[in-house]
């Protein structure tokens, strides 16, 4: 057993509080606006995004690390980390972003990187890659029932990680509406193959239990018999997630829905090896699907 503490990059969390905070605004039809402040970590303006160490948002989400997009890169001009700064957040129904970000006057030193203070037990794995056999992992599904990857041997599978209490659109949400816009698109498919099944593997398995998780999937359709959301031991659930670069980890142990994490997709082969790894959250759902269709004949 090796001592191994994760630091994300991205985050959402939401709180028990009520569904309209004073501090949410209307920001146009089907959104919400968002007035927080923060400090910035680091710029990505060749991908129109930046990394900020963000306030707690009453009603909506935790003080965490996320990475926000902007629409355009003249949000970004001048920022630099360790900027102390105001912006808002917009949310709608399957998307997010921030604008009018502003300096403030002051800025905060920015340490090196490190891990975070609270550390947990992990496995050591070694990381995978495309054309590497996948481990077995055993987790328990949606309807309370043992799941253990080799069960889905002979078929493509997709795998995604989310956690059921993120309410950023663009985070766990955006993978869950993507992996029902797969499920759709295969089952209408002519000639589809039938040797498909996706699973979202939720990181907060302490909240998530199998009756959680079964409620969580009604609200993406999903038809058990070619998706499963799994539940498990903490370390086995960190294992799978380090080997493919998905971390995650609590900033704050006195707001337990606040998960700080990145986002990684895996497409396996009917064969069992990996056969696609994914980043962030860009994919389209049509990616996947014919990623599995080529899969399925592997």
């Amino acid at each position: 057993m090796a001592l191994a503490g994760v630091l994300a990059i991205a985050g959402c969390g939401k709180q028990n509080q009520p569904e309209q905070p004073p501090s949410a605004q209307s920001a146009g039809k089907g959104s919400k606006s968002y007035q927080v402040k923060g400090v910035v970590e680091e710029v990505l303006p060749e991908k129109k995004q930046v990394v900020i160490k963000h306030e707690d948002i009453p009603g909506y989400m935790d003080a965490m690390t996320m990475k926000f997009d902007v629409k355009s890169t003249n949000e970004l001009a001048g920022l630099k980390p360790g900027d102390d700064i105001s912006f808002r957040m917009i949310v709608t129904d399957d998307d997010g972003w921030i604008d009018q970000v502003k300096r403030l006057g002051t800025t905060t030193p920015i340490v090196a990187a490190n891990a975070p203070d609270n550390f947990r037990r992990a496995r050591e794995v070694d990381p995978l890659k495309v054309g590497d056999t996948m481990p077995n992992y055993n987790f328990t599904n949606q309807l309370g029932r043992p799941v253990s990857l080799s069960d889905f041997k002979g078929q493509a599978v997709a795998f995604t990680f989310i956690f059921t209490r993120c309410p950023f659109p663009t985070f766990c949400p955006r993978m869950s509406q993507h992996f029902e816009a797969v499920q759709s698109q295969l089952k209408e498919m002519p000639n589809a193959p039938t040797n498909w099944h996706l699973l979202s593997i939720t990181i907060d398995p302490k909240f998530d239990t199998p009756a959680v998780l079964k409620n969580y999937a009604t609200q993406y359709h999903s038809d058990p018999r070619h998706w499963s959301f799994l539940t498990g031991e903490l370390i086995d659930i960190t294992a799978i997630a380090e080997q493919f670069g998905l971390m995650f980890f609590r900033p704050d142990p006195n707001q337990p829905a606040g998960i700080n994490h990145n986002l990684r997709t895996v497409i396996l082969t009917a064969g069992g090896k990996v056969h696609k790894i994914i980043p962030e959250n860009t994919w389209k759902p049509e990616e996947v699907t014919a990623a599995l269709v080529e899969a399925a004949k592997l």
